[in-house]
């Protein structure tokens, strides 16, 4: 399902994935998983814990298209604090991202044998951080849905410039 805008600075993206949910949450808590489709770095697991992002796209797709703007982002870290937490259904925490602090929540619904996942990125700063934030979450998702389904990952570079050039025509 494609990315939608609940308000200005407020983006919500759904993605169903094969389950179990606690294979998901693992995939959303455990930095040696979670690095193979978003960012690595260690969670402190509890409210008001430390959260760091450590960023390697190179290591997520085997797609080398990588957009001038970010050729120097490989290794680069975020930091943040984790706001909501019931395991295996809820996860939310902030990190700053170009200078300013979002939040991301993760919920999780088990749906037969698969689980609905839901990502709600807020404090978005204007609308050209919302789009590049919808087409982040739609690819890293869908990397996520490749591992979890056990095929090759789509290009993360390649298909972000395809899925931005849509949220900016629909968003």
């Amino acid at each position: 399902m494609k990315a939608r805008l609940l308000e200005p600075t407020t983006v919500r993206f759904e993605r169903v994935l094969p389950g179990p949910v606690e294979r998901v949450w693992a995939y959303l808590t455990e930095s040696d998983k979670r690095a193979q489709w978003f960012a690595g770095g260690e969670f402190e697991l509890k409210v008001g814990g430390r959260i760091e992002l450590i960023w390697d796209h190179d290591r997520i797709s085997s797609d080398r298209n990588t957009p001038e703007s970010h050729k120097n982002t490989k290794g680069s870290r975020s930091e943040g604090r984790i706001t909501k937490l019931e395991p295996n259904r809820l996860l939310a925490y902030t990190w700053t991202m170009g200078g300013v602090e979002g939040e991301a929540t993760f919920e999780l619904e088990t749906r037969g044998k698969d689980v609905l996942l839901t990502v709600t990125h807020a404090r978005l700063p204007n609308r050209d951080r919302t789009i590049a934030v919808a087409g982040g979450w739609d690819v890293h998702t869908g990397i996520l849905a490749d591992i979890l389904n056990g095929v090759e990952r789509r290009p993360f570079w390649t298909t972000h410039a395809q899925v931005h050039k849509e949220y900016a025509a629909t968003l």
